[in-house]
């Protein structure tokens, strides 16, 4: 089911499905990590995971930091490809960075029995920080995520 979740003035679309959240790595999800993204990325799972257990009945079974990270990561490759995509003119390079960016504008998140990746997000959970500092402090300056 499709949620709207309201953060700090921003809709952020997300979906729940039992052992799965999608978040959308949209421009109201980049306006809302505009300040503070270590506190909005907690706050944003928090409040996924517990509409997750007032829909479903259990808890998702995903550390928070996992989940944050994973949505980092998605989020920071959206905005490189997006920004690559700005700079390289090459339509095939364009084309090829544009079918990649589709599967980092959706952010699945699931349990380790449905999402064969979860160990990844696992073991990366303790380089939040690193990956907070890349992090752009307002990755949609110019204007590139439109939605």
């Amino acid at each position: 089911m499709e949620k709207t979740y309201e953060l700090a003035g921003e809709q952020i679309k997300a979906g729940l499905e039992p052992k799965i959240i999608r978040v959308y790595s949209n421009a109201a999800l980049w306006q809302y990590l505009r300040v503070t993204p270590q506190i909005r990325f907690n706050q944003l799972v928090n409040t996924i995971k517990v509409d997750y257990e007032r829909e479903f009945g259990q808890t998702l079974a995903i550390s928070n930091r996992s989940l944050v990270v994973e949505i980092l990561v998605h989020v920071y490759c959206d905005y490189l490809g997006l920004s690559f995509n700005r700079l390289i003119k090459v339509k095939w390079i364009q084309n090829l960075v544009k079918k990649l960016l589709k599967r980092a504008e959706v952010v699945d998140c699931g349990e380790k029995g449905v999402d064969g990746n979860r160990w990844v997000w696992d073991l990366l959970a303790p380089c939040i920080p690193v990956f907070i500092k890349l992090l752009p402090k307002n990755m949609n300056a110019k204007n590139i995520k439109h939605h």
